[in-house]
C-alpha cells in the first residue's frame, strides 16, 4: 500500500484513502508525509473549528491550509470536494492534497460529483496476515507456480493457532500491543463507531438498538443477507435494517475484521470459537477478508463473486483474475474430499474461461486432486 500511495501521488493530483476506523490510515500517511519531505500540512476534521471552516467556509480553508496537504476525515465536508477541484482544475500538481475518511458511502457521494477522474481512490483495511507476520503482501490466484514459490516463504499455521489470529482480529491498535486488552478495545470501537459515524450518516439512531442490530448482522457473517430475521433479532423493522446495512456496506455479510466478528457474537476464546458452531462460517469470513486485503494492499480491485444457482448449490468464492474465472470453496478440514470440487461444475457453462479451482482449507502444504483443482492452506493467502 505505501509503495502504490507514493507512486500514484506523483501522477495525480489527489489521492483518497479510505477504510475502517483505526485501521491505520491516518498514521501511515502522517508517517509517509513525514518521509516524503517536502513539508506536507496536516490537518483533521475531527477538529471542530477545522470543520465548521471546511463546511461554511472552504475557500478560507484552503487559503488557511495549502497545498500540500494531508486532509483527514474528509467526509464531514463535502463541500470542500468542489473547492479542491477548482485547485486542481488551476494548478495541475501532482500530489497536492492527500484525503482519508471513513464513511466510504458519504464520501463516494462527494467523489463521484465533484472529484471524478481528478482522484485516485485507495481502500485501506485491518491488516492482513501477510502483514501481521511480515511476509510479502501478494494478491492471491490459484496459480500453482506461484504458490509453490510464496508456500517457501511461509511457515505452516495448525488450526489452533489460525482460529487464535482470527480471534484476536487484526486492528493495529491490538496487533502492536497498544491497546492489549482486546474487549475493552472492541467495546470503545463499537461505542466511537456509532457516536461519531453511524449518527452523523443516520441522524437520531438509538445507539442500544444499533448495537443489537450489528451483533444480529455478525451472527450472520458468511450467510446470505436475511433481512427480515437481522430485524426481527435486533428490535426493529426491514426499512430500518436495510437503511443501517448500507452503512455497514455489507452484501453477502463479510466483516473486515473477525476479532470484531468474535466479540460481537460473544465467543470467549480461541478455543471456544474453533469448537463453537460458527467455526465454519468465521472460518470463511476470516478467508474472504483475507482475499479482499490482499489485492487492496496490491493497490487493485478484488473482482470477488459468490454464485448460487436455484437447486441452492453454492459456490463460496469465484474469483475473476485474467479472463478467468476461478471457483473456491473453504472448508475447516485438513484433508478434503474430492467430491467437494463437483459444485464447480456448475460453472461449465460461463461465457469466461473456467479457471483453476481450489479447495481452502487447513492443509499443512499444497496438493492437488488435479491439474483443475488444487488443495490450498488457508494460512498462505
Amino acid at each position: 500500500m505505501v509503495v502504490q500511495i507514493i507512486d500514484i501521488s506523483r501522477s495525480y493530483s489527489a489521492i483518497l484513502l479510505t477504510g475502517p476506523r483505526q485501521a491505520g490510515k491516518t498514521t501511515m500517511l502522517r508517517r509517509l508525509a513525514e518521509e516524503e519531505g517536502i513539508g506536507r500540512r496536516y490537518v483533521t476534521l475531527d477538529d471542530y473549528m477545522e470543520r465548521d471552516m471546511a463546511k461554511n467556509d472552504p475557500a478560507m480553508f484552503l487559503q488557511l491550509h495549502k497545498p500540500p496537504v494531508f486532509i483527514d476525515e474528509v467526509q464531514y465536508a463535502p463541500k470542500l470536494f468542489s473547492y479542491i477541484k477548482m485547485y486542481i482544475d488551476e494548478h495541475h500538481n501532482p500530489g497536492d492534497f492527500w484525503m482519508s475518511g471513513s464513511q466510504v458511502f458519504r464520501l463516494m457521494r462527494g467523489v463521484q460529483e465533484s472529484l471524478a477522474g481528478r482522484v485516485a481512490l485507495l481502500h485501506m483495511s485491518p491488516l492482513s496476515q501477510r502483514e501481521i507476520i511480515g511476509a510479502p503482501c501478494m494478491p492471491f490466484t490459484t496459480d500453482l507456480d506461484r504458490l509453490i514459490t510464496e508456500q517457501d516463504k511461509m511457515k505452516p499455521v495448525a488450526t489452533p493457532e489460525l482460529f487464535d489470529r482470527l480471534w484476536r482480529g487484526s486492528m493495529p491498535g491490538l496487533v502492536s500491543g497498544q491497546t492489549p486488552d482486546r474487549n475493552v478495545f472492541y467495546s470503545s470501537y463499537i461505542s466511537s463507531y456509532v457516536e461519531r459515524d453511524v449518527r452523523e450518516l443516520s441522524g437520531g439512531v438509538d445507539a442500544l438498538k444499533f448495537n443489537r442490530f450489528v451483533t444480529a448482522v455478525a451472527a450472520r457473517c458468511s450467510q446470505l443477507l436475511n433481512y427480515s430475521a437481522i430485524a426481527e433479532d435486533s428490535d426493529t423493522d426491514v426499512p430500518t435494517a436495510k437503511a443501517w446495512m448500507s452503512i455497514l456496506e455489507t452484501p453477502k455479510v463479510y466483516f473486515y475484521d473477525t476479532g470484531l466478528v468474535c466479540y460481537l457474537t460473544r465467543w470467549s476464546s480461541p478455543e471456544v470459537a474453533e469448537r463453537g458452531a460458527m467455526n465454519g462460517a468465521l472460518l470463511e469470513n476470516f478467508t474472504v477478508s483475507e482475499i479482499m486485503k490482499s489485492y487492496q494492499n496490491a493497490g487493485l480491485e478484488s473482482y470477488l463473486y459468490f454464485y448460487r444457482v436455484r437447486d441452492a448449490k453454492e459456490i463460496n468464492v469465484v474469483l475473476e483474475y485474467d479472463g478467468k474465472i476461478c471457483p473456491l470453496e473453504i472448508k475447516k478440514t485438513a484433508a478434503p474430499d474430492k467430491r467437494l470440487t463437483r459444485v464447480f461444475s456448475v460453472m461449465d457453462k460461463s461465457p469466461l474461461k473456467l479457471g483453476t479451482g481450489a479447495i481452502l482449507c487447513m492443509a499443512d502444504h499444497i496438493s492437488a486432486f488435479d491439474r483443475e483443482n488444487l488443495i490450498v492452506p488457508i494460512w498462505m493467502i
